[in-house]
């Protein structure tokens, strides 16, 4: 055993999860994790929300493993474990998103953008910079991460509701901050799903003039006003009266037969089309002519760092944004993912862990 494996592995402990090798179906795996450092907690996990990143990755989407990944990263849990400089106290409910580790000194962690830090790390399928250790996620019975991204869940949320408030919540949070959605701005959101119906949310909770729900499912029309928009594009006449119209647009799915043109015509003068989710395709191909003559800008949008996440949660605790969610036992994993994978759930699958029944009993 090499030096380096001896102080990425803590040999004492043994965690199980779901794992990948590349593709389907998910089969049970144990590690060891890394050594618990004075920062670090060891949290027991009780939900895991499903991702599309997940999916992605599981499926050699995004490019192959080196190895087998537990993917979840909409991980809910209590603390079992805290370093002697945790921030986190044992018995605290707490919450882990996409990212678990950054170096706190350089200038994107000092301006609030850690999960653009090159020596961050991401909750699975990456490795820590100071030991080597491998991550792993959260379709398993435990995890150990740096305390600074166990977030404190408010009391006002569920454990369950949490759990997708750390992937879809952030990343549909954090652009529409950052460029402005309130009074005054018209906010635009292609794609009602995981990712779209908490954008719906926050858009109206931001008191954004217009909250407009771009579809090719009619069938969502109804659900897309519960949630808050003021009006549903689908039909030719709708598509028309929406040109030119929003000063922030949200894509929010990843369909490789995207009309790059046809979106960035919903752009008003001067306004931004904000990529959210990652195709598998290299390459997009937008005219230039139609950003440029206009001034549109295109831009793109990963998660959020440490502080704008636990923003959310409390905004997310003093406004009722929550996801509408579907219950599935982490027994059955497979059974969840074949479940997203068919598009069937409104809107966001949370496995549940052994650990929740106890949860739910105190």
């Amino acid at each position: 055993m090499s030096a380096t494996k001896a102080i990425a592995e803590d040999l004492t402990a043994t965690f199980t999860g779901w794992a990948s090798t590349g593709s389907l179906p998910l089969k049970k795996f144990s590690y060891h994790p890394r050594p618990l450092g004075p920062q670090d907690v060891e949290v027991e996990i009780t939900h895991c929300g499903i991702c599309g990143s997940d999916v992605h990755t599981m499926t050699s989407g995004w490019g192959e493993l080196s190895g087998p990944c537990i993917t979840g990263h909409e991980i809910v849990g209590t603390v079992v474990e805290a370093g002697p400089e945790s921030l986190r106290k044992v018995g605290e409910l707490v919450g882990i998103g996409a990212i678990v580790d950054a170096c706190g000194e350089c200038k994107d962690c000092k301006e609030g953008f850690d999960q653009l830090c090159h020596k961050s790390t991401f909750t699975y399928n990456a490795t820590y910079h100071a030991s080597g250790a491998k991550s792993y996620g959260g379709y398993a019975d435990r995890v150990r991460v740096n305390s600074q991204y166990a977030h404190k869940i408010p009391s006002e949320i569920s454990a369950a509701e949490a759990a997708p408030l750390l992937c879809a919540g952030v990343t549909t949070y954090t652009p529409l901050k950052h460029f402005g959605a309130g009074p005054g701005k018209r906010v635009g959101v292609m794609g009602i799903g995981g990712l779209g119906h908490l954008a719906i949310q926050w858009a109206a909770a931001l008191k954004a003039d217009e909250v407009v729900a771009i579809s090719t499912s009619d069938n969502k029309r109804e659900e897309a006003k519960k949630l808050g928009a003021t009006k549903f594009v689908k039909n030719e006449e709708e598509r028309k009266a929406a040109r030119h119209s929003l000063d922030i647009l949200l894509l929010t799915s990843n369909d490789k037969n995207t009309n790059w043109a046809e979106l960035i015509e919903y752009v008003a003068n001067h306004g931004t089309l904000v990529l959210l989710a990652l195709p598998e395709i290299p390459t997009i191909a937008i005219p230039p002519s139609s950003i440029l003559r206009r001034h549109v800008s295109i831009a793109g949008s990963l998660i959020g760092g440490w502080k704008i996440t636990q923003e959310m949660l409390e905004f997310a605790a003093k406004t009722g944004v929550r996801p509408w969610i579907e219950k599935m036992p982490m027994s059955d994993a497979n059974a969840a993912i074949n479940h997203m994978m068919e598009g069937r759930p409104r809107y966001r699958i949370v496995m549940e862990t052994e650990a929740a029944a106890r949860l739910q009993k105190h």
